[in-house]
């Protein structure tokens, strides 16, 4: 008994212990956390309009917004969430609650409108431009008339309930973040043709990423990867992209296409991205917060305003000056807004200046606002959809030509035996490792610690990546096991060294522990070494294999070898 109390009293052993408590936070287990998690909400939708947001980039995912009732009936899986969503009615009131509030929807109609042979007139109000006599001088004014348009007759029935909006996931149980191999989705390779920059690299996953997030999509990984090391030749660069819960026909033509940008007046075209957007202003002088909208509270929280410049050549100038200059003026601006379109989904509607009316303007300032719950969450919100516009502005089309090299899709089935599979061989694993250290040494008190600093250095490495975020794939599970292998490994070396007797000529305990330290660092530094070209290979996919490789050796060194050399010390000592 006091050797335990002298085991838990050790700097070392309290290090290893306050490590797993730090670890266990930052996993965050709760396996009875039931409902559905809201992964993404569709623009334009019933959710939407209701106030319902999808979950910011980079959020933890016990940090999800997580639906518990739906019309007074508990949701504890998705299988009852589109149960109770599949008979609405139109225009039926749903009632939502989730994890944070609750939320009141109205179930919007699906209406198919058919054209039909028949034609009718009907009158339309248009404005248009005359020349009168004012006090005998003739000036051109503005007067509404009324026209007749002949059109086909559209029949319009309701023909169901349109979708609310909301993309669902099981409610998750930890911050773990599983890879595409455990969860399920799609995995695409794509080339960049020819010789780039990293900068337009950058924009071409900019445009994705504003792409994908447009459609809905959630859970999206987007990273440049190169596809080896290349001493003598520019190595050949790729974009990955991994996306939860999508099949290979939902994101095909998404990413083959180089797309479409429009800003349109009164429904008409003014400008296309790429070929009538001449620049786009990113510095710090022409583009930012708005110093004539600051950041100020309100009751709602704290709004930011941005304005940033953008140049647009002659051709589009002349469109814009012909289509304005007939669109009366409300307040400080006109009344019809320019409305930005990418793939002819619209994306964001800003005010045009009563000063530009009728001009010419090639140079435009855009401007937006964001709100958020202090004023660095609105800074932050404000900056970023206008990096998002920007982007959508520069590069609404893909800036290079991109190669699909390959494809991959992973059934969700398919990922949770992935994940079955690979728990039932880590833990046949420690069993047979327990079994052969107890046949070896013939000491349970030394194999038991040698299998709690085993599981401890396991626990520690997901806890880590549960804390930056990285993701667990198949690959990283087998980062996880070579790392406890080696641990085990360096573990028998400092037993083998406890365990010698100190006879006369025999060193010291500090001098064996050195000794076994050496062979260890050594050991660590070759293993760690050796990982580093698999950060580049293959396009990135044994970046999980090796990032997870060397966080579960640099926890084994730093933390559970010191605790376990100190714990076998006070356990074998006479």
């Amino acid at each position: 008994m006091s050797k335990l109390r002298k085991i838990f009293a050790n700097t070392k052993v309290i290090i290893l212990l306050v490590c797993l408590l730090l670890a266990a936070v930052a996993i965050h287990p709760d396996p009875f956390n039931n409902g559905v998690a809201i992964k993404a909400i569709a623009k334009n939708s019933s959710a939407e309009s209701a106030g319902m947001e999808g979950p910011k980039s980079k959020i933890t995912p016990m940090s999800l917004e997580v639906i518990t009732r739906v019309n007074n009936k508990d949701i504890t899986s998705v299988a009852e969430y589109f149960t109770a969503v599949s008979n609405l009615r139109p225009n039926q009131t749903v009632q939502i609650k989730t994890s944070k509030k609750s939320y009141s929807l109205v179930a919007r109609p699906l209406i198919n409108v058919t054209e039909l042979n028949e034609t009718e007139t009907i009158p339309i109000n248009k404005t248009i431009e005359i020349n009168e006599s004012v006090n005998g001088t003739f000036v051109f004014v503005n007067k509404t008339v009324e026209i007749n348009v002949t059109r086909n007759k559209t029949l319009s029935q309701i023909v169901g309930v349109a979708q609310l909006g909301i993309s669902v996931a099981d409610a998750p149980t930890s911050n773990l973040r599983k890879g595409l191999d455990l969860q399920g989705g799609t995995r695409i390779i794509m080339r960049l043709e020819g010789n780039v920059s990293d900068d337009l690299v950058q924009d071409t996953i900019d445009a994705l990423q504003q792409r994908l997030n447009v459609y809905g999509l959630s859970d999206i990984v987007i990273a440049p990867v190169t596809g080896g090391l290349s001493i003598l030749d520019e190595p050949e660069k790729f974009i990955l992209i991994e996306i939860a819960g999508a099949t290979e026909a939902e994101i095909e033509p998404l990413i083959k296409t180089t797309g479409k940008f429009e800003a349109k007046i009164a429904n008409q075209t003014v400008f296309r991205g790429g070929q009538d957007i001449t620049y786009v202003c990113r510095t710090a002088q022409c583009s930012g917060i708005d110093p004539q909208r600051p950041c100020q509270s309100s009751a709602q929280g704290w709004s930011c305003g941005f304005s940033f410049a953008v140049t647009v050549n002659p051709s589009a100038a002349e469109r814009f000056g012909e289509l304005t200059k007939n669109i009366p003026v409300q307040g400080e601006s006109l009344a019809e807004p320019l409305v930005l379109y990418l793939d002819d989904r619209e994306v964001q509607s800003l005010s045009i200046a009563a000063g530009l009316r009728g001009k010419a303007a090639t140079d435009v300032s855009i401007s937006g606002g964001e709100q958020g719950n202090s004023e660095t969450a609105a800074r932050e919100n404000t900056l970023q959809e206008m990096r998002k516009l920007q982007t959508i502005l520069k590069t609404g089309s893909l800036p290079v030509k991109l190669t699909l090299e390959r494809i991959d899709t992973i059934s969700p089935s398919l990922g949770s035996e992935f994940l079955r599979n690979s728990i039932i061989m880590a833990l046949v694993s420690l069993v047979a490792v327990a079994a052969l250290l107890m046949i070896v040494y013939r000491r349970v008190i030394i194999a038991i610690p040698i299998i709690f600093t085993a599981v401890s250095e396991i626990f520690l490495t997901i806890g880590l990546a549960a804390l930056i975020g990285w993701n667990i794939d198949l690959a990283a599970i087998a980062g996880i096991i070579l790392a406890v292998g080696t641990g085990v490994n360096d573990q028998v070396i400092i037993t083998d060294e406890a365990l010698k007797k100190e006879t006369e000529g025999t060193s010291s305990w500090k001098d064996r522990l050195k000794r076994a330290f050496f062979v260890i660092t050594s050991s660590y530094l070759v293993t760690s070494a050796s990982l580093l070209p698999l950060l580049f290979a293959g396009a990135g996919l044994l970046k999980g294999f090796a990032i997870t490789s060397i966080l579960a050796v640099t926890v084994g060194i730093l933390v559970t070898r010191p605790a376990y050399a100190a714990i076998v010390h006070l356990l074998v000592e006479e």
